[in-house]
C-alpha cells in the first residue's frame, strides 16, 4: 500500500468530478495524477532529495505531495510562519532540497521555485514517463514538531502509515455526489495531509480556505455548499461567537463538523452543538507520529452524552471517543502495566499505522510495538479516552502532581470565564505554584479572588490558582495549541513574582 495505489484508484476510478477546488476551476482526480507527473518531472530534473513546501493552503499543495511520491522523494511542508533563520536551519538539514515557496527571497536553495509557477508547470510540463513505485518502507512525507522544549524533530510517515491510515478509516468513494469538505488546518499539519488523503479516497471535493476567520469560513461553507469540515477548537470558539453574535445557526448545508487538535471546554461544545442543530459533531484525537486520528468521538455519542442525565454518559463529551478498530490503546503505569478504569497514565498506542519515528532520533516504538504518545490520561469502563494533557505540562506543587485540565474545567463552568488555560510556574518554596491565565467573558468584570473562591469551593485548597491573570486572548499555535511556555514567561522567575 502506498499513496500513489491510493491516487490511482481516485483517478481512474473517479476521473470526472471536480475534487480539489471551486467547481469552475477545480481539478479533477485525472487532473490532478498528470500534474503531480509534470510536477514529479520537475523535481526528478533537480536532483533533489527531499521536497520543502514553504507555501499556504491551495491545489498546489497536493499537487506537490504527489508529484514528491512520483519522485521518489519525501514531502516536507514547512511553517510559513516560522522566521527566516528557523526556516533556513530546517532546510539546511536537507542535503538537496527542492524549495516550493511563496517568497524565493526567505530562504537561499539551490532550487527553489514560487509556488505558482509550480502550479503553472504542472499545468503545461510534461509527465514524468518513469514514475517511482514506492515501497510501502520509504518515507512518504515528514512533518516538524513543534519544538517548544527542544529543537524540532523530522517525524517520519512511511507510505504504509498514511495508507494504512486512510485505507483503515475510509470506504472509497463512499462520498455522495455534491459532497464538499472545507480545508482551514495548514499545509504544515497533520490533519491538513490526513483530509488531503481521506477526501480524495472518498470521493469529496475539497475547498481550501487559506487564512481562517469564522465569518469567512461560515461565508465559504454556505457559498459553497460545505458538508463536511474540520476546525481546531479555537476555530470552533471564534465560530460560535460568531454566530451568537449574529443571531444565526450553522448552514444546514453542514451534515459533518470534526474538531481536534486541543482541549476544548464542554460548555462551549454544548453550545456549538445548539447552534449546529443539523450538523454531527465528531472529535478526533491523534498525533503526527500515528499518521492522524486513533480515537474518535462520533456524532450519536455527541447527542447521546449532551442529552444525558447520567453523569458517566454526560462526561463522555470531554473524552476523545474510542480506539479506531485498527489501533489498540492502553494507559500505563510508570512499571508499563496496563491500569484498569479510570486510573490516570500514560496514553500508549500501537497499529499499523502507527510509526513513532524520527529522522534524528530513529524509532521510538518500545519492543511490544507500543508508541508513547507523552500524553496523559484515562479510559472509562467502556474504552472512552479522556485526555488530561501532556505529561510535560503536568504541574508537581509540594510533591503532589496536578493536571491543568482539572482546573481549566472548573474555572470554564464559572460564568465569568470564556477560555482559559492553567500552567505551573516556578516556586522556592512549593516547587511550582499554579497560575491560571484567564479570558474574561465580554461584560464581565475581573475577579481574582472569585475565581480562586471557585475553584476551591470544587477542588481542593492545593488545586486552587496561586496566580489568576487575566488576558485578552490565550496564546496560541496556528493550530490551536495553548503555548503554556509563552504564559509562564509572563510571569518571570520566582524572584520576578
Amino acid at each position: 500500500m502506498n499513496l500513489l495505489m491510493l491516487l490511482d484508484m481516485v483517478a481512474e476510478g473517479n476521473p470526472e468530478p471536480i475534487l480539489i477546488g471551486d467547481l469552475e476551476n477545480g481539478l479533477t482526480g485525472a487532473e490532478l495524477r498528470r500534474r503531480a507527473l509534470a510536477g514529479a518531472q520537475l523535481i526528478r530534473r533537480s536532483g533533489a532529495d527531499t521536497v520543502v513546501y514553504l507555501g499556504g493552503n491551495g491545489p498546489v499543495f497536493p499537487v506537490a505531495l504527489f508529484a514528491s511520491a512520483f519522485a521518489g522523494v519525501p514531502f516536507l511542508p514547512v511553517n510559513y510562519r516560522l522566521s527566516d533563520d528557523q526556516i533556513r536551519e530546517i532546510v539546511a538539514r536537507r542535503d538537496q532540497p527542492y524549495l516550493i515557496t511563496d517568497n524565493t527571497d526567505r530562504v537561499p536553495a539551490r532550487h527553489v521555485i514560487e509556488t505558482a509557477a509550480f502550479f503553472a508547470a504542472s499545468a503545461a510540463g510534461a509527465a514524468l514517463p518513469d514514475p517511482a513505485e514506492p515501497d510501502i518502507d520509504d518515507i512518504a512525507v515528514l512533518l516538524m514538531t513543534s519544538g517548544t522544549t527542544a529543537a524540532p524533530k523530522s517525524a517520519v510517515l512511511r507510505h504504509q502509515h498514511l495508507a494504512s491510515y486512510v485505507f483503515g478509516s475510509v470506504e472509497f468513494g463512499s462520498a455522495e455526489p455534491g459532497d464538499a469538505t472545507i480545508v482551514s488546518v495548514p499545509p504544515y499539519h497533520i490533519a491538513a495531509v490526513a483530509n488531503l488523503l481521506s477526501n480524495l479516497f472518498a470521493g469529496r471535493r475539497i475547498v481550501y480556505l487559506d487564512q481562517f476567520t469564522a465569518h469567512e469560513w461560515l461565508g465559504t461553507v454556505s457559498r459553497e455548499q460545505i458538508t463536511h469540515a474540520m476546525v481546531v477548537p479555537t476555530m470552533l470558539v471564534r465560530i460560535v461567537r460568531a454566530l451568537t453574535e449574529s443571531g444565526a445557526t450553522g448552514p444546514e448545508t453542514l451534515r459533518s463538523l470534526s474538531y481536534g487538535g486541543a482541549r476544548i471546554d464542554p460548555n462551549m461544545l454544548v453550545k456549538a452543538l445548539e447552534l449546529f442543530p443539523h450538523t454531527g459533531f465528531v472529535n478526533a484525537y491523534g498525533l503526527t507520529e500515528t499518521a492522524s486520528s486513533i480515537a474518535v468521538l462520533g456524532p450519536d455519542d455527541h447527542r447521546e452524552a449532551a442529552g444525558s442525565a447520567d453523569p458517566a454518559v454526560r462526561a463522555r463529551l470531554g473524552s476523545v471517543g474510542r480506539a479506531l478498530p485498527t489501533v489498540e490503546i492502553e494507559i500505563h503505569d510508570e512499571n508499563g502495566a496496563a491500569c484498569p478504569p479510570g486510573v490516570v497514565g500514560d496514553i500508549v498506542v500501537r497499529g499499523p499505522q502507527v510509526a513513532g519515528e524520527y529522522l534524528e532520533a530513529g524509532s521510538v516504538v518500545d519492543g511490544s510495538g507500543w508508541f508513547h504518545t507523552r500524553d496523559i490520561g484515562h479510559l472509562d469502563a467502556d474504552g472512552y479516552l479522556f485526555v488530561q494533557g501532556r505529561a510535560d505540562d503536568t504541574i508537581i506543587r509540594g510533591g503532589e502532581n496536578i493536571a491543568p485540565a482539572e482546573i481549566e474545567t472548573v474555572l470554564t463552568e464559572h460564568p465569568g470565564v470564556l477560555e482559559c488555560a492553567v500552567a505551573g510556574i516556578a516556586d522556592s518554596e512549593w516547587g511550582q505554584r499554579i497560575a491560571a491565565f484567564v479570558v474574561a467573558t465580554p461584560g464581565a468584570a475581573e475577579d481574582a479572588e472569585g475565581l480562586k473562591t471557585w475553584v476551591r469551593a470544587r477542588l481542593r485548597g492545593s488545586k486552587t490558582p496561586d496566580d489568576v491573570v487575566y488576558l485578552a486572548e490565550l496564546p496560541t499555535t496556528p493550530t490551536g495549541k495553548i503555548l503554556r511556555r509563552t504564559l509562564v514567561d509572563l510571569l518571570g522567575s520566582p524572584a520576578d513574582a
